[in-house]
């Protein structure tokens, strides 16, 4: 699609049925993005759900042998094809070698998470030796902090946005004042006016309420220049935008899978480290006197358990048939189409005041989020939830009241975004009755 490379997702839409002599709400638009899409192959590397599979599904409303329209991959992404070959491979392993094969095979257990490290750098731009995989988040979260967060008589706050993640509410925060969203601008503001108070700066990379993608580089150097750690929980911006977390020099970071990162090297004397054997160089480890790794390699408590990496494996070497410039690319038009579609069919109308309606809390900026946009509606949210998921959509309600819808450019298509708009119709029709 390097023709519409600089128009907006809506000139694009304009310009595309022009060419095709339709609306630009047409179903015949969603086919010309699909057959132009240069990533559509990579849908067939993942398992989509059949309409029937699904708990909520009714029959009597919706074809069950349809794929369903999956669009919750910030909560939980489709299933890559290549995920039960490996779980496979490790189970007869296991089944035939034993302790065996913490040394031998395709993955080797006890070093199996050190061959993907490289691409996992690759999505959040790190260089390998700065990603570590290890742990939850939330435990990761809990020992980033642990480590950077060293309170003094004056500099002893640490600020994150309202409505974090609950996993990041791990300690005291200082809230930053805002509605739905929040103005880098005033974030900025808020470190340069309570900077000289602030132990650590941490922030989602994007909101997982509202979708927000935060201004992670301005962030970061605004923090710096007032003497402050800084670290982004990452969950919902990892594998979604481009990051550059080595280049904006972001003191730390963690996101699911579970990663955890250090854009620096700091000497353990700087920072508390709550210790692991794992964190010990291998050929040590079963020593008496083992030698600590640099850098996060040292923060590693056990060995990551062989049937997570597998999966984990299997999906960022789908990300590697790509990259994350083309995914980006392709997820402004997709997410842009989405928000066309709504504001076209949705939009509140004063000349019909009780007409079922559509708000957009997410950043209508497309470089203010990334592939998600949460919605608010003018009826109750819990009956369009489940209208929904009765006709074959699958999203997720966060309290208390948005529906997040997240297509994502690996595997949803245009002509999935159009099939949402339609059910979404149906399901505002029986939610206002």
């Amino acid at each position: 699609m390097e023709e519409f490379v600089g128009l907006t997702p809506r000139e694009t839409l304009k310009r595309v049925s022009a060419s095709l002599g339709c609306s630009p709400t047409s179903a015949e638009v969603a086919s010309y993005l699909d057959k132009h899409d240069k990533l559509r192959h990579l849908r067939e590397k993942f398992l989509v759900p059949r309409i029937a599979d699904l708990p909520p599904s009714d029959l009597s409303l919706v074809d069950g042998t349809k794929d369903c329209i999956y669009l919750v991959g910030n909560s939980l992404g489709l299933q890559p094809k290549m995920a039960r070959k490996y779980l496979d491979e490790e189970l007869e392993k296991w089944a035939k070698m034993g302790v065996h094969g913490h040394e031998k095979g395709l993955r080797p257990w006890a070093w199996a998470e050190n061959t993907i490290e490289n691409l996992m750098a690759n999505i959040v731009g790190a260089k390998t030796e700065e990603v570590a995989l290890m742990n939850g988040l939330t435990v990761n979260l809990h020992l980033l902090l642990l480590s950077f967060y060293k309170p003094t008589a004056t500099r002893h706050k640490i600020l994150l946005e309202d409505k974090a993640f609950p996993s990041d509410h791990v300690s005291k925060e200082q809230l930053v004042p805002g509605e739905e969203t929040l103005r880098t601008e005033d974030i900025l503001e808020v470190i340069e006016k309570e900077g000289d108070s602030i132990a650590v700066v941490m922030f989602s990379g994007v909101q997982y309420y509202t979708g927000q993608l935060f201004n992670m580089a301005a962030i970061t150097e605004a923090g710096h220049r007032k003497g402050c750690y800084v670290g982004f929980d990452c969950a919902h911006a990892a594998g979604n935008v481009e990051l550059r977390l080595h280049d904006w020099g972001v003191d730390f970071a963690c996101w699911c899978s579970y990663k955890v990162n250090l854009t620096r090297n700091y000497n353990y004397d700087q920072i508390q480290l709550l210790l692991g054997w794992w964190g010990h160089d291998l050929n040590t480890r079963f020593q008496a006197k083992s030698e600590l790794l640099s850098g996060v390699s040292g923060f590693r408590l056990s060995n990551q358990p062989i049937l997570l990496i597998c999966p984990l494996q299997a999906s960022l070497e789908v990300f590697h048939m790509t990259s994350m410039q083309a995914i980006r690319r392709k997820s402004l038009l997709l997410t842009g189409y989405l928000e066309y579609l709504i504001q076209h069919y949705y939009s509140e109308d004063p000349n019909q005041p009780h007409k079922p309606h559509v708000r957009i809390i997410t950043p209508l900026d497309p470089e203010q989020r990334g592939c998600q946009l949460s919605l608010c509606f003018s009826v109750p949210i819990r009956k369009i939830f489940e209208e929904i998921q009765k006709r074959g959509v699958t999203c997720d309600m966060r309290e208390p009241s948005v529906l997040r819808i997240t297509p994502v450019p690996l595997y949803n298509s245009f002509s999935d975004v159009h099939r949402f708009i339609e059910t979404l119709g149906l399901a505002l029709a029986a939610a206002s009755h």
